[in-house]
């Protein structure tokens, strides 16, 4: 049995994944902003959810702190980098505010919460870091220009994280993976017709069938 940290776990992709694990017989701890949600996620998993942390992966010190606490209780093999937020339109329509809650929940939270837990990851017989991309890092898109800009960069650390951990107990993969019909896009009109995208079971399957490969998913 292995236990499995989800960030983004109480809603979309990251909930479909913790079911996926569940199911296989393995535990999960799901790690969000919102308590409600993750105590209504916690009670539908059932007991096999062993924990959730209400954090705010853009706050360094508190994140590591919860970090520090939660590995005090709980031994974790897989991390899966899930959660994150866009805003879109054209470069000249971004205010200063929404271009730093694109990259610092993007990009700096990925980066503070595997550094977090990468020490212990490496105790571990066998670990791995799962982090969701998008295929926001394999191009460019209309009116996506921050947002790509921050899923290339989880693209770059993904590949230099696989290069520092090659010879270590934990393996490093990517899914690059297409929009899916989540509440992402509650509060956006990007997409305008949300029934084109693919449900979240549906991709969650895909990565979960392939994530142990420990080859890099494309969609």
């Amino acid at each position: 049995m292995k236990t499995i940290l989800i960030t983004g776990g109480a809603t979309g992709l990251g909930n479909e994944l913790a079911k996926l694990y569940v199911q296989n017989g393995d535990q999960v701890i799901l790690l969000g902003r919102n308590e409600e949600r993750l105590n209504k996620a916690q009670e539908e998993l059932g007991t096999t959810c062993i924990a959730t942390v209400s954090a705010d992966l853009t706050n360094y010190q508190e994140l590591t702190q919860k970090m520090d606490n939660l590995l005090s209780f709980h031994s974790v093999d897989v991390l899966v980098n899930n959660a994150g937020m866009g805003h879109f339109g054209p470069l000249t329509s971004y205010t200063k505010e929404m271009i730093d809650e694109v990259i610092d929940t993007n990009v700096k939270g990925t980066i503070y919460l595997t550094q977090a837990l990468l020490p212990h990851l490496q105790t571990r017989e066998q670990a791995s870091i799962l982090t969701i991309i998008s295929t926001a890092g394999l191009r460019g898109k209309k009116n996506e220009s921050i947002y790509v800009a921050s899923k290339f960069a989880l693209r770059g650390f993904v590949e230099s994280l696989k290069v520092e951990c090659e010879h270590t107990s934990v393996s490093c993969t990517a899914a690059y993976m297409g929009g899916m019909d989540t509440p992402f896009w509650d509060n956006s009109d990007h997409i305008a017709d949300k029934s084109r995208l693919k449900h979240p079971s549906e991709v969650a399957s895909i990565i979960f069938n392939q994530h142990m490969t420990k080859e890099d998913i494309m969609m």
